[in-house]
């Protein structure tokens, strides 16, 4: 059979395929040729000749620190002293090591010695913690009082003493911390009601009979612990307390369970007067308040921001809430004899007025009309009125303020707008407010209505005392008394007799008559 005819094309790519393949095979044996040319021709190795040993030198080892009377030297001679930077390098003492020192150093142990870093005052300012047992108003204050009628409230407030029943320390008026606490508003006896971290709330008569302690303070004595009663009313947190005045059988709480609940003294039974529909809704409530004209109304506070008004004559209140801001609203205050201005105090650092007579917007836009506000440094923990129109507030900036609206407010109509110099402080008090993790923030709380006429309110002290002011900011007293060993952080003065009474983290009572 004939072989098939290769097509040119066909043809041509062969020719190329073998001409590439003799191409590749000569770039090869080129280049293996210059490789070889190119390496250097090995050398012969040289034959290895043996040194002949020299004789070690026999020389005497001496010690790297040496006499140098023993060898000899002139002690008049400065040529035969061995300068340091001649020794060498090898031959020196090594630096020790230095050690990390572990666990907690005070600063006033570790002060670098010069006169260059003695002083300390650049930390000064920095120093924040309480001092337990330093006093900021002392006996001396009140000698020097210009005023009589001054020297004279301070004097009286100042004698107040320390229950003398029982040391504070046996006084367990909750098995928690005390966030809250307030008097019964009888005039005959103290009974005090305390409210704590985990719901519970505690009773106390500071009437009751006491121990007869046996006058010779070294015979054993076994000391019979007072009568306190405690209900767990609440599941968490209650962080108010009120009993009205015009109706004292009532006392009435709120809680961070969401709930608002009033407590029947007569029926001891507690009753729910408010709480979210859903069970799974909460709205932790912050604090409460009660107007003396609408007697019926409650206003509450929120964590959230919010405020929220009931009646609670009936059966399922229906709150109105209106969202003032969007951060947790710590405490508020109705002004006693002009309930329809509210004032909030919150973490958005700012104390604002507001006025329920006017409420505006629709749906969840619905608020009190503002009238004005003051901006702090730092949060503001509470704000509270007095009657005769102040308000007080205490906040993280370690500030108690005063703000005196005493003869505007009756002047505002619905709506008014308070401009920022009317808003400012008429005083600030340097207090420490730092209360930390294990301390319950400190709250000026006022007499609600003083025997005595005079307006003053008292505030927790960081160094285990409880201090009074008055409208103006004047210090008029600083409770203190033997055995108290924790902060009293909430205090509270009976609403009309000069008693007080103080709660501490560790449920412990101070009471003051």
């Amino acid at each position: 059979m004939a072989p098939e005819k290769l097509s040119a094309f066909e043809a041509r790519r062969r020719e190329n395929v073998a001409n590439n393949a003799k191409l590749l095979k000569d770039t090869a044996d080129l280049g293996a040729k210059m490789r070889k040319a190119a390496a250097p021709a090995p050398r012969p190795a040289a034959p290895r000749k043996r040194k002949a040993a020299e004789p070690a030198v026999r020389t005497r080892v001496m010690p790297v620190r040496q006499s140098a009377r023993l060898a000899g030297a002139n002690s008049d001679s400065k040529d035969t002293l061995v300068k340091l930077e001649d020794v060498p390098v090898e031959l020196k003492d090594r630096e020790p090591k230095r050690v990390r020192t572990n666990g907690d150093l005070k600063l006033s142990n570790l002060q670098v010695e010069g006169k260059r870093w003695a002083n300390t005052d650049a930390l000064a300012s920095f120093v924040q913690g309480a001092q337990p047992g330093v006093r900021t108003f002392t006996d001396d204050d009140i000698k020097d009082t210009d005023d009589e009628k001054l020297k004279t409230l301070r004097q009286d407030l100042s004698d107040l003493s320390l229950f003398a029943g029982w040391v504070p320390n046996d006084i367990k008026i909750t098995p928690e911390r005390v966030y809250a606490l307030t008097f019964h508003p009888m005039l005959d006896k103290p009974i005090i009601l305390a409210g704590d971290k985990k719901g519970t709330l505690g009773f106390f008569d500071g009437s009751q009979k006491t121990p007869d302690y046996p006058e010779d303070e070294d015979e054993d004595f076994e000391v019979p612990l007072p009568q306190i009663s405690a209900f767990e009313v609440h599941n968490r947190t209650i962080t108010s307390i009120k009993v009205p005045q015009f109706d004292p059988n009532s006392v009435i709480t709120s809680s961070y369970d969401s709930s608002i609940r009033c407590l029947d003294l007569p029926t001891q039974v507690s009753t729910q007067l408010w709480a979210p529909e859903a069970d799974e809704d909460e709205l932790g409530i912050s604090c409460i308040d009660i107007s003396p004209e609408a007697k019926d109304t409650i206003i509450f506070s929120t964590l959230e921001g919010s405020l929220g008004r009931i009646d609670r004559r009936e059966a399922k209140a229906k709150a109105e809430i209106w969202g003032l801001t969007d951060i947790k609203i710590g405490g508020f205050s109705l002004h006693p004899l002009l309930p329809h201005l509210l004032a909030t105090a919150s973490l958005d650092r700012t104390l604002k007025i507001w006025d329920l007579r006017m409420v505006k917007g629709k749906g969840e836009l619905r608020h009190p009309a503002l009238l004005g506000e003051h901006t702090s440094r730092l949060s503001v923990s509470h704000a509270s009125w007095s009657r005769s129109g102040h308000i007080a507030t205490s906040s993280y900036d370690d500030t108690v303020k005063i703000y005196d609206f005493a003869e505007a407010a009756a002047k505002w109509k619905p709506g008014h707008d308070v401009t920022d110099k009317e808003m400012e402080p008429a005083t600030s008090i340097r207090h420490n407010n730092q209360t930390g993790r294990w301390v319950t923030i400190l709250k000026p709380q006022w007499q609600h209505n003083p025997a005595d006429g005079v307006a003053k309110f008292a505030v927790g002290n960081m160094n285990r005392f409880v201090d009074v002011f008055d409208e103006k900011g004047t210090q008029l007293a600083q409770l203190d008394g033997d055995g108290i060993t924790a902060v009293p952080a909430v205090a509270e003065f009976h609403p009309v007799r000069n008693w007080v009474a103080g709660g501490s983290a560790s449920g412990k009572l101070t009471l003051w008559m």
